[in-house]
């Protein structure tokens, strides 16, 4: 067995490590009960035991960023509806990339992916802009709810508010970039009105 201190190799009938005398007992992280070497899960609790030749866990990443802006995040955690959940009329704003393909077929990767990157941020502030959530990013588009998780009653006015300036940025957009081939954000939204 691999002392977890030292990391030297001992025989298998060791109690102690013969590099640093610490005890070769596994002590479960759960529960601290002693456990033979050789064990893979806790005879306690049946928690894993990570021993020098058994995987780590992958350590916790760093929060992925929001794409909720803190004001909106702010007010939907205060609704305590929002949080505990309730059947409501809701209007769903779809708004995608009007001839994607055709776009993005000639040009290289990363050129594509600027120019989402620009038509993802025209989408997300005129959706935002109406205290609209967005529910999915597609490849080239997004899904977007209003009315939920912060309920207003104008929520399909909000939604037609947002798909008109949706339209009028993808067409600053393409003005911006010299009208290159067809505009380089042309969205297209179709709001509709769903009860969810």
């Amino acid at each position: 067995m691999t002392c977890p201190h030292c990391q030297r190799v001992n025989p298998t009938d060791a109690r102690f490590c013969t590099g640093c005398g610490q005890p070769l007992a596994l002590l479960c992280p759960a529960c601290q009960t002693s456990n033979a070497p050789d064990s893979r899960f806790c005879k306690a609790c049946g928690t894993l035991l990570l021993t020098a030749e058994s995987p780590q866990p992958a350590q916790p990443s760093a929060p992925a960023p929001s794409y909720t802006p803190r004001h909106l995040a702010d007010k939907i955690l205060a609704m305590r509806s929002a949080l505990e959940g309730e059947r409501k009329q809701v209007t769903v704003l779809f708004a995608d990339v009007v001839g994607f393909s055709t776009l993005a077929g000639p040009l290289d990767p990363e050129d594509v992916h600027a120019i989402m990157d620009g038509c993802f941020e025209i989408l997300t502030q005129q959706v935002h802009r109406y205290e609209g959530t967005i529910n999915q990013f597609t490849g080239d588009g997004i899904m977007a709810l209003f009315g939920a998780p912060l309920m207003h009653e104008d929520h399909a006015v909000r939604a037609l508010h947002a798909a008109l300036g949706v339209a009028g940025g993808g067409s600053a957009s393409g003005e911006r970039e010299g009208g290159r081939g067809a505009r380089l954000c042309p969205a297209r939204s179709t709001p509709g009105a769903q009860p969810f």
